[in-house]
Formats: structure tokens, sequence, C-alpha cells
């Protein structure tokens, strides 16, 4: 009776399989680990009692503790962990319609219309894209100091709405899905630039809209170095990208001697629930925009 030799294709497939399982296991456990220290207390952390990734004693009332901890953060009863995140809602957000209010224009202006020195922008919005933001910190920081508003949240935000890389999606946008007949037939029926642009323009831009609304809230949201360098000196007005980093240097685990000073002891669990809590609204935004993210994957796709 003859052995049945599965082919070379089953034998890949399988293979394939197994690797990305693997490569996806490697990703998803210490991921699944960290949320679950959420749910354990300090007790069992250091008493290594956690069972398997670290799944055991879990509990609700866990989680509650925990909160109660970082909710009572700060002087006067608490309540800074609760500002920082309306912070960087707040600048993520006002940031995001900036970048939105500026970046669709400019991207239709370098598409679609013929003006002097318009490579010359275009390469300019390129660099500006590429360029570090380590390497501005210094001089918005010079900049803002010089008008007296270092600590404050409106000159943050409006330098958030600063988004080259939104410009270049939208300029890849129009150019891609608004074709120059479709212009010119607007332009020969009586229509100006900021007609075509709101009458036409807009409405085909679903796609473009969400990808620089998205990737607009997210460079917002994990901004560090420019909130650093001109919010420090207020700490009502932190964002959390900076205060995550301050209940770490808070922690009796990492900074025992700040730590002796406060009322409130952050452990693991209370760290990795703040850390937790400061992901939410970047993963709400991911699934409210996803659909649009899917479609707008093909932005700059060309038909063959």
């Amino acid at each position: 009776m003859s052995t049945r030799v599965p082919s070379p294709q089953v034998v890949g497939r399988v293979s394939r399989v197994t690797v990305m399982l693997v490569v996806a296991a490697m990703f998803v456990l210490p991921i699944v680990g960290f949320i679950a220290m959420a749910f354990r207390d300090q007790e069992n952390v250091a008493a290594g009692t956690d069972g398997f990734l670290g799944l055991g004693g879990l509990s609700w009332d866990h989680v509650v503790f925990s909160w109660s901890q970082i909710a009572g953060f700060g002087p006067a009863g608490g309540g800074l962990f609760q500002r920082w995140i309306l912070n960087s809602l707040l600048l993520a957000v006002t940031g995001g319609v900036l970048a939105l209010v500026a970046a669709l224009p400019a991207g239709y202006a370098l598409a679609r219309l013929r003006f002097r020195w318009r490579r010359i922008w275009l390469f300019a919005t390129l660099l500006a894209m590429v360029m570090p933001n380590t390497v501005l910190v210094i001089p918005l920081f010079l900049e803002v100091n010089a008008i007296g508003a270092v600590g404050q949240l409106w000159p943050v935000a409006v330098i958030m709405g600063f988004f080259p890389f939104g410009v270049y999606l939208s300029y890849i946008h129009f150019m891609t899905t608004m074709p120059p007949e479709l212009v010119e037939a607007a332009r020969i029926d009586g229509l100006g630039e900021y007609a075509i642009f709101f009458r036409i323009g807009l409405p085909i831009s679903k796609q473009a809209i969400a990808l620089v609304a998205f990737f607009s809230f997210v460079a917002n949201w994990t901004n560090f170095f420019l909130p650093l360098a001109l919010l420090t000196s207020n700490q009502q007005n932190k964002t959390i990208s900076i205060g995550i980093q301050e209940l770490i240097g808070a922690s009796p685990l990492f900074n025992a001697t700040v730590a002796a000073g406060l009322d409130v002891k952050l452990y693991m669990p209370q760290l990795a629930l703040a850390t937790v809590i400061s992901m939410l609204p970047l993963l709400a935004v991911f699934i409210g925009a996803q659909r649009f993210l899917v479609r707008g994957q093909t932005v700059g796709a060309v038909k063959g």
C-alpha cells in the first residue's frame, strides 16, 4: 500500500502559514501579556505568581484600584492624567483640522494649477516631509518663546497643523483622481478655481480626507519632542505622550526618591493601565476610519 506524498504546493502553503503564525505570535503574545498586566496587582507581579503569559490572578477589581491610583496622581487630589488626555485630544483634533484645511487646497494647487515656482514648492514640500521633527524643535521653541507663549496649548496646535505629508497625499490624490480634462471642462463652463475645488475636488476626496486626518491625528497624538519643549513649564498643559514619561519617572520602580514624596504610588499594573488607556483614542480613530483607509490605500495607483 503506497503512501501519498504531499505535493510541493501543499508543503509550501503549510510552511508559509506556519511561519506567519510564529511571527504573529511573537508580536501578539507580548501585547496580550502587557494588557493583562493592567488586570493584576503588584503583589502577584512581585511574587511572580502570574501563570502563563502573566494571565494569572486577573481581576476587574485590580483595574478599578489601578485607575483610582492613576486618577489620584498629582497635586490637590489628582486629575492630571485626565487633563493630559483632554489636552492630547484637543491638540490632535485641532491640529488635524488645521492640517486638512491647509493640505487639501495646497495639494490641489500643486496638482492642478500652473504657477511660477510650482516645482520648487513641491520640492520644498517633499524636503519638509522627510526632515526629522527633532531638527525643528529648537527653532520652534525660540519662536514661541519670542512671543511669550511657552507653556500654552495654542502654539502647539498651530504648529501641529503644519503637515507636509498631508500636502503630498493630497497632491497625489488630485493628480490621479482628477483628470486635467475635467478641470478644463469646468473652466470652460465658467467655474473659477475656488468653485472647482469646492464643487468638484472636495466631493471626490473622501479617501484623501480620511488619510490626511488619520495620519495627522496619529502624528499629533504621538508627538513627543514638540510638547516636551513647549509645554513642560506648565504641568496642567502637558500631553499624554510626556505624561506617561512623568508617571514612569514618579514610580518607585524607577525613581524611589521622587516617589517617596507622593501620596499615590504607581507600579507596573498602574503604568500598564495608563499606557493602555493612552492607546484607546488611536484605536478608536483607526476603527472609525478603517473603511476609508482601505479604499485610500489605492491613492496614487494607476490603472494598467
